[in-house]
Formats: structure tokens, sequence, C-alpha cells
């Protein structure tokens, strides 16, 4: 690990956490909103050259997020089914007005963007903030991702052997074990802290069971963003943080944990 990467955690997870831990939800939604729509205009520069994507309707929609909590709880999800709906409106009246000069390439990019980034990123406010003990659960999927990054880099460093994909060289067998043992430590031992300190009474093996499906899907969404790389031919999105890349680069598999933790979580 490079000190670039070591001292931009160091600095970035204290203002990481100081928002999400004591921030209100207007805060965290406007955070969010942020992160998203960042992220978006990363993913979206890397297609330049094979795709125009149509980046202020992406925008919008990741403003929207600020938005989340302003309207009443139970039509969100409804909410977020007909922002999906009206991007898909939006993006065909563009290729309408303009005469075809943004193609089918174009509009899917630009709704993939929205629906991989936007309303993914999107489930974090509802964990926190509509659901009961939000704020103590919306803590499983990031302790989820970093068990997993940080035991899959240690032991796939040290011990791997066997190559896992060619979309990522430097992954192994071995490290992607690594990596949901990491989870289970890292999961179990928030568990032990919600239940006797907070008096959660969350079940074990069911909280075992989360850690390793968010292992493996944490997994899988860091493989994902490693296919549109190599599909674009960057190694990150950007050098935005010195030592880790973009923004995407380090939320890339958080992203694909948030929609699945919300339905586990809201069984807890």
């Amino acid at each position: 690990m490079s000190i670039k990467r070591f001292l931009s955690g160091i600095i970035l997870f204290p203002i990481f956490a100081v928002i999400l831990i004591f921030g209100n939800k207007y805060l965290v939604d406007v955070f969010i909103s942020i992160i998203a729509i960042m992220s978006l205009h990363e993913f979206y520069k890397a297609f330049k050259g094979k795709a125009n994507p149509i980046q202020w309707i992406g925008y919008i929609t990741a403003g929207l997020i600020s938005f989340i909590h302003v309207i009443s709880g139970e039509y969100v999800l409804p909410g977020i089914t007909l922002l999906i709906v009206a991007n898909i409106l939006a993006l065909f009246t563009q290729v309408v007005v303009t005469e075809m000069k943004r193609n089918i390439d174009d509009i899917a990019i630009s709704l993939f963007g929205v629906c991989y980034i936007v309303f993914f990123l999107a489930f974090a406010p509802l964990i926190r903030d509509s659901m009961e003990n939000g704020k103590i659960l919306i803590w499983y999927v990031f302790f989820a991702a970093w068990g997993t990054d940080i035991f899959a880099y240690l032991i796939g460093k040290n011990l791997g052997k066997h190559k896992f994909t060619s979309l990522s060289p430097n992954k192994s067998i071995e490290g992607c074990l690594g990596g949901i043992l990491g989870s289970i430590l890292f999961v179990m031992g928030y568990t032990v802290i919600c239940n006797s300190i907070w008096n959660m009474e969350i079940s074990y093996l069911y909280a075992f069971g989360v850690s390793v499906f968010l292992s493996i899907l944490s997994q899988i969404g860091d493989l994902a963003a490693s296919s549109v790389k190599r599909h674009c031919g960057i190694k990150d999105y950007s050098n935005l943080i010195p030592g880790h890349g973009g923004i995407l680069d380090r939320i890339d598999s958080v992203i694909f944990i948030l929609p699945f933790a919300y339905f586990l979580l809201s069984v807890i």
C-alpha cells in the first residue's frame, strides 16, 4: 500500500464517518447526491471516444437524491421506478429533437450510468434514514465491503497462486476466499458490538449469511467496474484521490451491495 493511498484514506475516512454518524438526513441526502454526480461524471467521461452520453439527464437525476426524504416514505420506491421510466422517455426525446445526433449507444450508456450509479446509491440514505436503526445498520454495508477489500488484498498478495479471472489479472481464488473471510470477521465483530452495546438482538447466523452474500456481491461489483474500465481502456476512472483513483474507483463494490443490503437489513 502506497503512502499516498494510506494518507488519502486517513484524511477522507473521518469526513465520511462524521457526515454519516452526525449529519441529519437532509445533509446525508445532499452528500450522497454529490457523490452520485461526481461518480456519474467519471463514468460518462470514461466512455469518451466510444459514446456520447446525454449527461445532463443523468446529473439532474443524481441531484434528485437530495430530495429523497422530502417525500413520504411510502412513495420513495415507486418514485424511483417512475424516475427510471422518466429517464427513458427523456433520453429518447433527446434523440428525436436532435434528429438522431445521438444514437442508441449514447442512450444505453446514459441510462446504464443512472441505473448503476444513481439508483443504486439512492439506497444508502434509504437504509440510514428510512429504516429502523438505520444509522447502525448502514455500517454493515461498509464493514462487509471493507473487510472484503482488505483481506482480499492481503491474502491475495501473500498467498494468491491461482488466477481467478482475466478481467482483473491481480485477483486470485485465494484472495476472493480471503475477502469472504474478511467480511465474515468484520460483520460478525460488528454484530457483537450491536448486540452488546445497543441491545439489537441480531441473529448471528443471519449476520453470517449476510456477510458471505454481501462479500460475494462486493467482489462482483469490483469486477464489474474492472470490465467497464477495460472496455474503455483506462486504469482508473480519474486521479481525484491520490493513490485511490476516482470516487467511483473507491465505491464500486459498495454500490453493488446497497440495493441488496436494503432488503436484507430490513429483515433485522
